[in-house]
C-alpha cells in the first residue's frame, strides 16, 4: 500500500504500524517523536496499536524549547 512519510510517498506491507514505521525510518530520539496520521496526533502509548491505511500521510515532529537571550 502507498503512504506518504514526511512527503515522500512510499510502498508500505499492509498492516504497517506507527511503531514499525519509526523503526523502519530509523528515527533519530524515536523516545522523544511525535507522529502525526493525517495532521491528528499520535499518542505514544498508541504507536503498537496504531495500524496506517492505505493513503494515510505520517509527520515526524520535534518539539524544542527555548528560551529568551
Amino acid at each position: 500500500m502507498k503512504i506518504t512519510v514526511a512527503g515522500v510517498s512510499k510502498e508500505v506491507a499492509e498492516g504497517l504500524t506507527v511503531a514499525q514505521l519509526v523503526i523502519d525510518e530509523n528515527v533519530e530520539m524515536p523516545q522523544y517523536v511525535t507522529v502525526t496520521v493525517n495532521d491528528d496526533f499520535v499518542e505514544h502509548d498508541s504507536f503498537e496499536g496504531t495500524v496506517l491505511k492505505e493513503g494515510d500521510s505520517v509527520e515526524f515532529l520535534y518539539f524544542m524549547g527555548g528560551g529568551a537571550v
